[in-house]
């Protein structure tokens, strides 16, 4: 049997002998198929992640085929839940037998995924998660950057919070506001990562000259945003960011409706999408100002 660890050592050293040398390929390519796992939350509050996955992995399925290479994916779903995930990432290493696992999108599965392939020696590509939130929430002591630890079997690609940011900052700047942004922030891996005090929106928002207004914690799948709206229009906040699940910002923004004007300030977060009724969500570069008062909404086009 070709194991991981027999993948690991081989297939760097066969890429270069195979792009070098008139050599054909080493078994592996020829007989044996490369079984690759995948783990994407596709059901669940997060499951619009999950939407293209079927035609991603079916066109590289058929690419691959039609190049004469063995390739055979095992697709697992978190459910958008860290403990699921973790569960399919084991039954995947010990059950399936997969020679490399692939994850991807929110830290909720992709760090339970990445930890597991870590202590079981497997390698691990990751994706769809900034690697603040990735690589910090992973370590024992996040708050210590003197303890972190490099990781010997997961990998991982995308951009970071410092992109974000540079984006939305870029955003706000093309419209006139007080500069008061308010922070919708959840209590998981994002939501830590991105109100984080070193790593995170307000030490860069402070050097930019935004004033953030942090109201704290929520739990994912909350139904009443009442306090976070109180603490923004108290604010006198002209901007919401933040980094909301799909259902969240549909509460959250229904409630403010209720409760507040919006007019032309903007709203950024990630994590929302829109391409359905149900997840008319999608915020980059919609306005909104909070002031009580009449309730016309103004809305921007999304860059």
């Amino acid at each position: 049997m070709f194991t991981r660890r027999d993948f690991l050592k081989t297939t760097a050293a066969t890429g270069a002998l195979v792009a070098t040398s008139g050599l054909a390929a080493p078994a592996i390519a020829q007989n044996a198929a490369i079984k690759l796992g995948y783990v994407s939350p596709q059901t669940g509050p997060l499951a619009a992640f999950g939407e293209a996955d079927k035609f991603i992995i079916d066109s590289f399925l058929a690419v691959t085929k039609s190049k004469g290479l063995n390739y055979e994916v095992v697709v697992k779903d978190s459910q958008s839940n860290p403990n699921r995930a973790a569960e399919v990432a084991k039954e995947l290493i010990v059950t399936d037998e997969v020679d490399l696992i692939l994850v991807a999108s929110t830290p909720e599965t992709t760090n339970p995924v990445a930890t597991t392939c870590e202590a079981e020696e497997m390698p691990c590509i990751s994706t769809v998660a900034p690697w603040q939130p990735w690589f910090i929430g992973q370590q024992g002591n996040p708050g210590d950057p003197t303890s972190w630890k490099p990781f010997n079997y997961a990998y991982h690609f995308f951009w970071g919070l410092e992109d974000v940011i540079s984006v939305f900052t870029n955003m706000w700047a093309q419209i006139e506001t007080n500069k008061k942004v308010g922070g919708l922030f959840p209590n998981d891996g994002d939501g830590n990562a991105w109100g984080d005090k070193v790593v995170g929106f307000p030490p860069v928002l402070e050097k930019m000259g935004y004033g953030l207004i942090d109201p704290g914690r929520y739990q994912n799948m909350t139904d009443d945003f009442s306090a976070q709206i109180n603490a923004f229009k108290s604010g006198q906040c002209e901007i919401i960011t933040g980094v909301v699940i799909p259902p969240d910002f549909t509460t959250f923004w229904n409630q403010a409706k209720q409760q507040v004007s919006h007019r032309r300030s903007p709203r950024s977060a990630r994590r929302c999408f829109s391409r359905r009724p149900s997840r008319r969500s999608a915020v980059q570069g919609i306005i909104c100002r909070l002031k009580s008062g009449g309730r016309r909404a103004i809305r921007s086009s999304r860059p």
